[in-house]
C-alpha cells in the first residue's frame, strides 16, 4: 500500500533530480516544469503528503504535444487519487477510493483500464513513502511507522536535506514509483489532473511490514519503458513491473499517523534506548524530535504516579497519534452501477 509520501524539492530542484539521457545527446536533459490551474491546486512541499494533495508526477511529454520526442519528459503537478473522468459535480464526492490501484486487475478495471489503454502513464516521485507495519496484530494507534527510501551514496542522509549536494547536481536518488493517471473536466472546463499509484503483492523482506508495496522503478531504463506509452505497448509495460529489492526504511515517530502533521520531524528516524523491562524485552525508541520526547517523560511520570486524570499531555498524544488510514488492502473500486 501507500497512503502518504514525503517530497519537500522545488520545482527546480526536481529537474535537476529527474535529468536522463537522450540518444545522440551527451548531457543528460531535465524535464520542464509544465503547471497546471489544476481547478486551483496547487503544489506544496511537504513532510507528510496525503491523498488530495498535489505533487509532480513525470509523463511522456506526447501526451501535451503530439510532435514532441517519444522519450521527452515532463514534469507536471497532479492531484494524487483519480477522479473518474465520467463524474459529475464537486470533484471531491465521486465516493471512490483511487489513491492506490491493485496490478493485479488492472487491465480489467472499468475505471482504470481507459487510461492504462490510453498511454496515461506516469512515474509519481518522492523522497520516500510512509508505511505502517500491519502483518502483526495491534491497535491501529499503535502500529510502528517506517520512512521507505531508495539507497542513498553513504554520505547522504535522507533526513538531512543540507547532505543532499543539490546545488552540484543533484546526488539525491528520489523513489519512482508506476502510476497512471487521467484528465477529469468541471462545468467550467478546467482541467484537473489526478493520479492513482499501482501496488502489488510484496516479496522479500518488506513483507514483515506490510503485504502490499507500490510498484518501484528501480532504474532509468524502467522508468523510460513505463513512460514511453508508443514504443512500450500496455500489457508489456505491466509485465515489467516487479517488486523491488533495493528500497530501505527505518521506523519514524507515529505523529506522521495525523495528516496535518507537516512537521520535517515527520521523515526523522528513531533512536533506540535503553532496553525496557529491566533490561529483557526490545529496547525503547526514543524520537529526535525534542516535544515528543517531553511528552513521553511526562506520560511515564503520569503512569509512575498512578494519576488517571486527564491532561494536556494526553490531548496531545491523541493529536500527533490518531490512528492511521486503514492499510488494508480493498478492492478496486468499480464504476457504480446505475
Amino acid at each position: 500500500m501507500c497512503g502518504r509520501t514525503c517530497l519537500t524539492l522545488e520545482p527546480k530542484d526536481l529537474e535537476s533530480c529527474c535529468k536522463y539521457s537522450k540518444t545522440g545527446q551527451s548531457k543528460p536533459k531535465p524535464p520542464r516544469y509544465r503547471n497546471e490551474f489544476n481547478c486551483g491546486k496547487k503544489y506544496v512541499p511537504s513532510f507528510n503528503v496525503a491523498p488530495t494533495d498535489v505533487t509532480p508526477v513525470l509523463v511522456a511529454a506526447t501526451h501535451f504535444d503530439d510532435s514532441a520526442d517519444p522519450s521527452d519528459r515532463l514534469l507536471v503537478p497532479m492531484m494524487w487519487g483519480m477522479v473518474p473522468r465520467w463524474h459529475k459535480g464537486d470533484f471531491r464526492k465521486h465516493g471512490l477510493t483511487t489513491n492506490n490501484c491493485r496490478l493485479e486487475g488492472l487491465a480489467f478495471s472499468k475505471l482504470y483500464a481507459p487510461p492504462l489503454a490510453a498511454g496515461q502513464r506516469c512515474v509519481i516521485l518522492c523522497e520516500g513513502f510512509y508505511e505502517w507495519q500491519t502483518v502483526k496484530p495491534m491497535k491501529p494507534s499503535d502500529r510502528p511507522a517506517f520512512f521507505v527510501h531508495m539507497p542513498q551514496e553513504e554520505k547522504i542522509k535522507m533526513e538531512d536535506k543540507s547532505t543532499w549536494q543539490l546545488d552540484s547536481g543533484g546526488q539525491l536518488q528520489l523513489l519512482r514509483i508506476a502510476g497512471l493517471f487521467d484528465v477529469w473536466n468541471d462545468e467550467n472546463g478546467d482541467k484537473l489532473y489526478s493520479y492513482t499509484v499501482i501496488t502489488f503483492e510484496t516479496e522479500g523482506q518488506f513483507s514483515t511490514i506490510h503485504h502490499r508495496s507500490p510498484a518501484i522503478l528501480e532504474t532509468d531504463a524502467q522508468v523510460a519503458d513505463w513512460l514511453d506509452y508508443r514504443r512500450v505497448p500496455a500489457t508489456r509495460a505491466l509485465n515489467l513491473l516487479q517488486p523491488s529489492k533495493a528500497m530501505k526504511w527505518y521506523r519514524v515517530s507515529n505523529m506522521v499517523n495525523n495528516s496535518r502533521n507537516k512537521s520535517d520531524q515527520c521523515n526523522k528516524p528513531l533512536m533506540e534506548g535503553k532496553p525496557t523491562n529491566g533490561g529483557s524485552g526490545k529496547s525503547a525508541v526514543v524520537p529526535k524530535s525534542k516535544m515528543m520526547q517531553s511528552w513521553l517523560i511526562v506520560k511515564k511520570r503520569k503512569n509512575d504516579d498512578g494519576e488517571e486524570k486527564p491532561s494536556v499531555e494526553q490531548a496531545v498524544k491523541k493529536e500527533l497519534e490518531m490512528d492511521p488510514v486503514d492499510k488494508k488492502p480493498k478492492p478496486d473500486p468499480d464504476v457504480p452501477k446505475a
